[in-house]
């Protein structure tokens, strides 16, 4: 096997992201602190085709060096948006007919494993605070709740990496869907 060099993995350009069709999935980032988290998420949904990622509350928005580290120019390419008030954007989403995830360890949670999408239906996943997790008003709002299964020492993982394990987790599950 030979590693593969940048220009023969065929990426799309900015104008090209911009214009093809998206995943049906939105990223809600609750009180996110750490710069490099929220670049992470975006390079994430720059990989996955995200819709869209919301940043409430105190989470950084671009531009911002450190995001931009991280991010490595997908805050150019991912569409996203500032709401101070994570629940006014549940609310205005649950409007739309947005399924709302909190990814949270909580009482009858679904794990992530267990959980199957639907065709034809938009999710928004809300990621939390790195000490205190999603609010819970956005919990008890939430259509679901997912936990990513751990079995090790630890009871959490670090946001970034919660975001790439359920974004790969939901938008393998989609593409495989049959309507």
């Amino acid at each position: 096997m030979r590693k593969l060099k940048n220009s023969e993995l065929d990426r799309l350009s900015v104008e090209d992201f911009k214009q093809v069709e998206k995943t049906p999935i939105i990223i809600v980032l609750d009180n996110i602190r750490s710069l490099n988290n929220i670049g992470s998420v975006f390079r994430t949904s720059d990989a996955f085709l995200i819709e869209k990622i919301y940043l409430c509350g105190i989470t950084a928005t671009p531009p911002h060096k450190d995001i931009h580290k991280t991010a490595l120019g997908s805050t150019d390419t991912v569409d996203w948006e500032y709401v101070e008030n994570t629940m006014d954007l549940v609310d205005r989403l649950k409007d739309e007919n947005v399924k709302i995830c909190s990814i949270e360890q909580a009482e009858n949670a679904t794990m992530l494993n267990d959980f199957t999408p639907e065709a034809n239906t938009k999710y928004a996943l809300v990621f939390g605070n790195e000490v205190k997790g999603v609010a819970q008003k956005v919990v008890s709002a939430s259509d679901t709740v997912i936990e990513i299964p751990q079995y090790g020492t630890k009871h959490s993982l670090n946001i970034s990496v919660s975001c790439g394990v359920v974004v790969w987790d939901v938008f393998s599950k989609l593409n495989t869907i049959t309507e």
